[in-house]
């Protein structure tokens, strides 16, 4: 039985990256192991739903945390070591960094480290220098680098911080694909009257729509400075801001995102395919990301999107065909691509179809998981047959 531990920085990113995978590893007689800052709750549910699971809480905390490092370090190393891996894969900034330095230091001899997100890429100055070093580490510590998108895969591989051998992307990019039985466009119509129903928003009411954390790195003040500007001509529009409120020190107008009753604001939620229905216009203004899933999920929904140039989203998209690209950090773009499709319904409902084929086409997270599953086979030395059907994952 080959041995495989998975480790990400907070329980909150099992549900979402690492449970769908599960039963697809004990199925292949991989034994696996999920280390996490996780309370005995988040244990307990974990091992409720996969029994032959282990897991293990180590305390990984955010951001440049040097006590944390030097605690959370030892305590993965002592895991691995007694663990007797024959593989590491690690994700989110701060696990991976603390687990590539661990697992060289335990000589687990396969270490993947799933890129899906580099911090650096939306700082400045001396936070920019610190975060980039320590991404070129845990690149350079890991046998094995995954980002979710090609366009970080050409960024990160033109600036050094990996080779070609050493890095992929597993099929069209993403971490687990779109799930298009959770995503059922046939249900479009029925999820929109729902959640308008649900918020009080008119059926001729026009929705913009956002779905991640509020912070600054998401572009949140470029968002509500154009929704702002947007709102003051449009009375019929709305925002509807799906996802955790933090970060709230890092909004230049946190008290207008508060008090604007036109900004629906619904937090966290588990079925994020039904607000999606309810949204004319999909925005994620984000300065970085891994890949950006949302931007899929709402093609796969059938509403058109707007996303800023970077690596990633724009990996997710057809540039005029299911979405607009503009530039980082700029609110005027915003208004003014909101302003051109909201007056072009004929567009709209092109993007939406075409939106809708193209993430059924080429995210389908069925095939990403046969996809995943042969690379990981192939890693882990499992089977021959493997190592060649995931060849096709390298670009």
């Amino acid at each position: 039985m080959k041995k495989l531990c998975i480790i990400t920085t907070r329980a909150s990113s099992i549900d979402n990256w690492i449970k769908p995978f599960l039963p697809l590893y004990h199925k292949e007689n991989v034994a696996v192991t999920v280390v996490a800052g996780m309370t005995e709750d988040d244990k307990a549910a974990l091992l409720a739903d996969y029994p032959y699971v282990t897991a293990y809480n180590v305390d990984m905390p955010r951001g440049a945390d040097l006590l944390g490092t030097l605690r959370s370090i030892p305590a993965l190393y002592r895991i691995f070591k007694r663990g007797k891996f024959d593989m590491l894969q690690y994700s989110t900034p701060n696990a991976s960094f603390y687990s590539a330095i661990a697992g060289r230091l335990a000589r687990v001899p396969v270490r993947l480290y799933c890129q899906w997100g580099m911090v650096f890429a939306a700082q400045t100055g001396v936070k920019r220098a610190i975060f980039k070093t320590i991404e070129k580490i845990t690149c350079r510590l890991s046998t094995h680098v995954q980002p979710d998108s090609f366009g970080n895969l050409k960024f990160c591989r033109a600036r050094g911080f990996y080779n070609e051998k050493k890095s992929a992307v597993i099929w069209n990019g993403s971490a687990k694909g779109v799930d298009l039985k959770k995503f059922d466009i046939t249900k479009k119509e029925q999820w929109r009257r729902e959640i308008r129903v649900q918020y009080g928003i008119a059926d001729s009411d026009r929705v913009l729509g956002f779905v991640g954390r509020l912070g600054r790195d998401k572009g949140c003040n470029e968002l509500f400075a154009a929704f702002r500007a947007l709102a003051k001509d449009d009375p019929s529009l709305k925002l509807l801001f799906v996802g955790p409120i933090e970060k709230e020190d890092t909004i230049e107008d946190i008290d207008y995102f508060r008090a604007e009753n036109r900004i629906i604001k619904t937090g966290r939620v588990g079925d994020v395919q039904r607000y999606l229905a309810a949204m004319d216009l999909f925005i994620l203004p984000s300065y970085r990301e891994g890949f950006g899933m949302s931007v899929v999920e709402a093609e796969a929904m059938g509403v058109p999107v707007i996303v800023t140039d970077i690596p990633g989203p724009t990996d997710g998209m057809l540039r005029d065909k299911t979405g607009k690209v503009i530039p980082v950090r700029d609110s005027g773009a915003i208004i003014e691509s909101v302003t051109a499709l909201l007056a072009d319904s004929a567009q709209l409902r092109q993007m939406s179809a075409a939106g809708a084929r193209f993430a059924a086409d080429n995210f389908d997270s069925k095939i990403f998981a046969q996809k995943l599953l042969d690379n990981r086979k192939q890693l882990l030395g499992m089977e021959a047959n493997a190592a060649q059907r995931a060849m096709r994952v390298a670009p």
